[in-house]
């Protein structure tokens, strides 16, 4: 609506347009601050930090990408994508030096964003993504068992070495907080037949929480959270360049990852709302700052979450207020309940992770990919293995090389199809190509993934001395389908045979003559429409009476190509 008819409307009416979208920013955000809760502190704990660093994190960083993001819904904070790469690099670099990690990674997503590279996630295949979500929800399991049986192991820099940890200790195992953790995992599972407004998350870890207290159960906690809101800090090194070349490749493991989700996370987001899509290139922009400032203090890199997102859309959240709502709530809650928040078990955290990540198995994507192509299905699999065996942003580079040479191959079966005599000429028409003549239609772009069978196919042909390809459905041609072309050409006048194209379209045309292949060819060999091209072998089908009689010549030319 313009602005001219807003200011025509009655005061009333746009009083109430205003605090009807204040009243659903207000739910939202206040529904996603008590989702959030619970995930801020489990996420850090899953990132190797202390709780409070999840916190503060959910506040900060939810409140400025709010602002300054591209999308007027998307809630910020730290996920689990993120605590499975962040959990590495703590054990691999400490705390610090992920704090420097975050700024850099920040400073990537703003130029990625300035840029306009914000549209690019679009090309990353379905495949793809639905392996590393499914990694990331198979580490994150497997990730607090430790938690899940009471045992205070040290963090490993990857997940498996500390799954064999807690798998080879289960003896020692404490069974208060293993009965904690199924009360928070029944209490998620169950929770939504009695309550869909309060978070079964919450209620569990309240639940958890009070039993423990209540039977002095001697399980770990969380431990101290400052009753306090973040205050900037420096951060020790920044400016050492040494560490900053030693970082640069967690930084762009971590600006890839949090690119990655966030616009996944804000695509989502507008498949829920009826209000403005989403701008790619300003939501990096604001994931970047709030990755930059975060770490000042005392954050981890967050991404978008598409579970809070979700929460506040449906809650009523329209606007940017919504997120700003969502951190303020956090802020509020920090300053009030922080002493109860220490009491917290660490297994009713694992308890919570465990839920949310058997609920992020694309379960019905791994049925798709099955009953859809086998070759799909393998590169989820690729996608997946080696982002539980490796790394996330190996993963994810393996599954685009995958998913690409897939593409390459599935573009090589090029269309090529000999044109029988009976459509190249009208029913009833009396003559006859002959094994002289040839015509192939060639369908797709000739580049080099076609290219060797493209000449392989049209050499198995001894007899033929015409060889006419018709182009017209041909967009464009590379340098190695050029060569491909040439090679054909040089071979086929070895054997005597003349190569003719038809339909050629300006671009490859020009191609063609920008490389003097169309003067080797010679542009006698090269004909409007398949038509002429057979018209000029043979002048005897030009004069025919049958072919004149039945059709005209552009009716003929339409059927031909």
């Amino acid at each position: 609506m313009a602005t001219s008819e807003i200011l025509k409307e009655p005061l009333l009416l746009r009083l109430s347009r205003l605090f009807g979208g204040l009243r659903g920013d207000l739910t939202g955000g206040l529904t996603a601050a008590v989702v959030a809760l619970p995930l801020a502190l489990a996420f850090a704990v899953a990132s190797g930090v202390e709780p409070k660093a999840g916190l503060y994190t959910a506040i900060v960083a939810g409140i400025v990408a709010a602002i300054f993001g591209g999308s007027s819904v998307q809630i910020t904070g730290p996920t689990g994508a993120m605590a499975v790469v962040l959990v590495g690099i703590v054990a691999k670099y400490g705390l610090e030096k992920v704090w420097i990690a975050g700024v850099m990674a920040g400073i990537i997503q703003i130029a990625l964003g300035v840029a306009k590279l914000g549209q690019l996630v679009k090309f990353i295949p379905y495949p793809v993504t639905a392996g590393f979500t499914n990694g990331i929800a198979v580490i994150i399991f497997c990730g607090q068992l430790n938690n899940f049986f009471g045992l205070k192991l040290p963090r490993s820099e990857h997940f498996l070495p500390g799954l064999w940890q807690s798998l080879t200790h289960v003896e020692a195992l404490n069974w208060a907080a293993v009965a904690l953790a199924v009360v928070v995992i029944a209490t998620n599972v169950l929770w939504t037949r009695i309550n869909t407004t309060i978070p079964g998350s919450l209620v569990g870890l309240v639940l958890a929480t009070a039993i423990a207290s209540a039977f002095h159960l001697n399980v770990p906690t969380i431990g101290t959270i400052p009753q306090s809101l973040p205050m900037p800090q420096g951060i020790p090194h920044w400016n050492d360049f040494s560490v900053i070349r030693e970082l640069i490749n967690p930084a762009l493991a971590l600006a890839a990852l949090g690119s990655i989700e966030s616009l996944l996370s804000a695509v989502v987001a507008d498949g829920m709302t009826v209000s403005e899509k989403h701008n790619s290139d300003r939501e990096l922009i604001g994931q970047g700052l709030a990755n930059m400032i975060v770490p000042f203090f005392g954050g981890i890199p967050a991404t978008g979450a598409i579970a809070r997102t979700a929460v506040n859309v449906r809650s009523g959240g329209k606007t940017r207020l919504s997120g700003v709502i969502h951190g303020l709530a956090l802020a509020i809650i920090v300053l009030t309940l922080a002493p109860l928040a220490e009491q917290i078990p660490l297994a009713a955290l694992a308890g919570i992770l465990m839920v949310v990540s058997l609920r992020m198995i694309e379960w019905e994507a791994i049925g798709l990919l099955m009953r859809a192509t086998y070759s799909d299905f393998a590169v989820m699999i690729l996608t997946w293995l080696v982002t539980i065996l490796f790394d996330l942003v190996l993963a994810v580079e393996v599954g685009l090389i995958a998913a690409g040479a897939l593409f390459i191959k599935r573009m090589s079966d090029l269309s090529l199809v000999k044109i029988p005599e009976t459509e190249v000429f009208p029913p009833g028409t009396p003559l006859e190509l002959g094994k002289e003549i040839a015509v192939y239609r060639v369908d797709g772009p000739v580049f080099f993934g076609a290219a060797e069978r493209f000449a392989t196919f049209l050499r198995d042909e001894p007899e033929v001395k015409y060889l006419i390809l018709r182009l017209r459905f041909v967009p464009n041609m590379d340098t190695t389908g050029l060569v491909a072309l040439e090679d054909i050409y040089h071979d086929l006048e070895r054997h005597n045979c003349r190569l003719i194209l038809t339909g050629l379209q300006p671009e490859v045309q020009q191609l063609l003559e920008r490389t003097g292949l169309l003067n080797t060819i010679g542009l006698s060999n090269c004909f409007e429409t398949t038509t002429e091209a057979i018209c000029s072998i043979s002048p005897q089908i030009a004069c025919s009476q049958p072919i004149a009689a039945d059709l005209k010549t552009k009716e003929l030319m339409e059927l031909i190509d």
